[in-house]
């Protein structure tokens, strides 16, 4: 904590307090234990789990969720002393499942769940904070569940509160709510110590002196005011239970314990996952540190006579509202709460109800605004469904009881995802003919085995399938004997069948029928022109980012006993321009030649007489944009042996300036000077190869130049060189 967070955490912190003061206390009164144990887990949700947190949002203290087992415990175990107990078992098994890392099961709930989860709390707010807004306070509580402690739902008591207005309770919440709507509209805003919730509290105390003083028949009586019961300073040992440590043994008391640790983890798990969205700066929390933060605040709760803690949603929500930086509020907030109890209960007694629920209800249309919900309805059904269903579920049920239906929801659709797509498959072009590959997922189950077959068994006769399960850690037996199946019905409809990938323990072998490298028979049936085609499908693989597996173990067994190129590539020796890479090539395709600024020499004309010898049908010149060689070139460079490369570059800058009366400069002039020399070379290639140029005239070696744009990945290739330009001057 620094000076320039703290004038950011000292005010949300005040606002927490406010909100958590009267809720600490109605959860007490709900779950049927003593009040002051409220303020006792609220002040260890702050300070305790504050300081061992590794949360910059999230704040805890006694929640709503609770409130139902603590009164169902209390009621079975006999005694609150006794449950206490259970809080010091379940806050020891938290902090082993802290310990544990057993936090991680934070990672597996989908997104739509949690931005479910956060627009129901604010649609909960809104709904649950309606009666205390116009002045009937029921239900202390924050609860979170549709059917209330006092016998209410959260329906009936809107329209019970509706039969019991309190006129000066409703002037406040209304003035209030429209101070917090307008405040970013006026100077107010850049007094970070003036939140505009800690503004409604003082104008809601204020606005009640004035009626008790002045307008008798709006004052608002106790019972709609907080309430903090006064408490004797010398005798505070008076306040605190301890646990009875006899019923450790107690089997109940076990139960309770184990129960109460895992809806607290659960619920404290939801909670920081759904702040952590709500967090502009998205930090994230550490969610194995948070269980151990927990586990120690609720040993303190019970070793201390408090009410079991958890991360609680409503004031982890009012905390990133109000632009909190650091857990130090969330520290602030506990402090508060400790000394409010001591000296500040005179003065927080006259603060209105219906101004703290104001504050809540602007805070609920924060977190469920039309616009949340406009935005998961672009996502599909898919999100949006599973979204839909978890708001309404927690809205009509308790937060952890929707959760849980929204995780089933969402669950559905994975499935139902799983089962339509549970695998991609692809069709490209190879020197050994058209390949289909289906890839399989992670996870193949029993739901993928009728679209796996219905896909296989419609491939047509004579095709070259691959089914790769590389990256497959599990696969289902049923899918399992469907591949087993199909290479009986692949072999009678002449296809060939790859399966890559099988692990050990399936017991079934990868049946390898063909392995994408050229082989004589296949490399003597390809033309010059079949090859121009193969790499420029080859380089759109590249250039859009699908290139093909090409499981080099298995090429590089069926190339040991000899190579059989398609084609040879003169190429610049530029590190950005591997023929293999740019073109998807895999071992045995290519033969290269490299050398700076592509040039032709007599070594590198033997070299691709020699490339025609083992079969090669295409002879590529390819220059690329940005040639470092060409570019020394230009600059006239010649030290050293550096001349017998720009030396023959030489005539293609004399080709681009002669006769041009504005020859180009910069990077155009270093592009045309490139493509230039690519078309000297190729006539070098002519004019210094009888044994070439036969070949080519005959049509059984193609000759053609290539241009590669580094930027774009895009070779350009030029038109196969003709018998016109064989039989021309230069090759005279």
């Amino acid at each position: 904590m620094t000076t320039n967070t703290l004038k950011y955490d000292l005010p949300a912190g005040i606002v927490v307090f406010l909100v958590a003061l009267p809720l600490c206390l109605g959860i007490a009164l709900a779950s049927g234990a003593p009040l002051f144990s409220g303020i006792i887990s609220g002040i260890i949700g702050g300070i305790v789990v504050g300081l061992a947190s590794g949360s910059h949002t999230s704040v805890s203290g006694p929640a709503a969720g609770l409130a139902a087992v603590v009164l169902a415990s209390i009621t079975k175990l006999g005694a609150f002393e006794i449950l206490l107990a259970a809080i010091v078992i379940a806050g020891a098994l938290q902090l082993i499942m802290g310990v544990a890392r057993a936090g991680v099961i934070a990672n597996y709930i989908p997104s739509n769940v949690i931005r479910g989860l956060l627009a129901a709390i604010g649609i909960l707010l809104i709904l649950k904070q309606l009666p205390h807004a116009i002045g009937y306070d029921a239900n202390r509580a924050d609860e979170s569940s549709f059917i209330q402690a006092n016998g209410e739902n959260t329906f009936s008591a809107i329209l019970h509160a509706f039969a019991a207005i309190t006129p000066g309770a409703l002037i406040i919440a209304l003035l209030s709510m429209l101070a917090l709507v307008v405040w970013d509209k006026t100077p107010l805003k850049n007094v970070k110590l003036l939140p505009a919730p800690l503004f409604v509290v003082v104008l809601g105390v204020a606005l009640q002196l004035t009626f008790a003083q002045f307008f008798p028949a709006l004052a608002i009586a106790p019972a709609h005011l907080v309430d903090i019961p006064p408490v004797d300073t010398n005798n505070l040992g008076a306040y605190l239970q301890l646990p009875d440590l006899a019923h450790f043994t107690n089997r109940d008391v076990w139960i309770v314990g184990v129960t109460i640790a895992i809806v607290a983890s659960l619920e404290t798990l939801l909670n920081v996952e759904a702040v952590d969205k709500l967090d502009p700066h998205k930090r994230e929390t550490p969610p194995n540190r948070e269980l151990v933060a927990q586990g120690l605040g609720n040993i303190c709760a019970g070793l201390l006579g408090g009410l079991p803690v958890t991360s609680v949603i409503v004031r982890s929500s009012v905390n990133v509202q109000n632009d909190n930086r650091t857990k130090a509020s969330s520290v602030i907030h506990g402090l508060l709460l400790l000394a409010s109890v001591l000296v500040l209960a005179p003065m927080l007694n006259l603060i209105p109800l219906a101004a703290l629920a104001a504050i809540l209800i602007v805070t609920g249309y924060k977190l469920a605004k039309v616009s949340l919900f406009r935005d998961m309805y672009k996502k599909g059904w898919s999100q949006f469904v599973p979204f839909v269903v978890t708001v309404a579920a927690i809205v009509l049920t308790d937060l952890l009881t929707g959760v849980l239906i929204g995780l089933a929801a969402s669950l559905f659709y994975l499935m139902r995802s799983h089962f339509r797509n549970p695998f991609s498959i692809e069709q490209y072009r190879l020197h050994i003919g058209d390949v289909i590959k289906m890839e399989l997922p992670n996870q193949v189950s029993f739901l993928n085995k009728a679209t796996i077959k219905s896909t296989l068994w419609e491939i047509p006769a004579n095709a070259n399938v691959l089914i790769d399960a590389s990256a497959t850690d599990y696969i289902d037996n049923d899918v399992l004997e469907i591949i087993d199946d199909y290479r009986v019905v692949a072999a009678e409809r002449n296809v060939r069948l790859n399966v890559i990938g099988l692990r050990d323990e399936y017991r079934l072998q990868d049946p390898i029928q063909f392995v994408p490298a050229l082989d004589r028979d296949t490399q003597t049936k390809l033309r010059p022109d079949d090859v121009l085609q193969l790499l420029r499908d080859g380089n759109e693989r590249f250039r859009s980012g699908r290139t093909t597996n090409k499981y080099y173990l298995h090429q590089a067994e069926a190339t040991t006993s000899g190579q059989h190129p398609m084609a040879v590539v003169v190429n610049c020796i530029d590190s950005r321009t591997s023929p293999e890479i740019i073109f998807d090539a895999g071992i045995g395709d290519l033969l290269t030649v490299r050398i700076a600024g592509n040039v032709i020499s007599r070594e590198i004309i033997g070299s691709l007489e020699i490339a025609h010898k083992l079969g090669a049908k295409l002879i590529v010149v390819k220059g690329h944009s940005s040639c470092g060689a060409i570019g020394l070139a230009l600059q006239n460079e010649k030290g050293h042996s550096v001349g017998a490369i720009t030396g023959k570059i030489r005539k293609a800058i004399d080709d681009c300036q002669c006769g041009a009366q504005h020859p180009p400069s910069g990077p155009a002039m270093l592009e045309q000077v490139t493509r230039r020399n690519i078309e000297n070379s190729l006539d070098e290639i002519i004019a210094g190869s009888a044994f070439l140029r036969e070949r080519i005239a005959r049509g059984e070696m193609g000759l053609v130049g290539a241009y590669h744009d580094i930027a774009t990945r895009t070779v350009q290739f030029g038109e196969l060189v003709t018998p016109d330009r064989i039989d021309g001057p230069l090759a005279a």
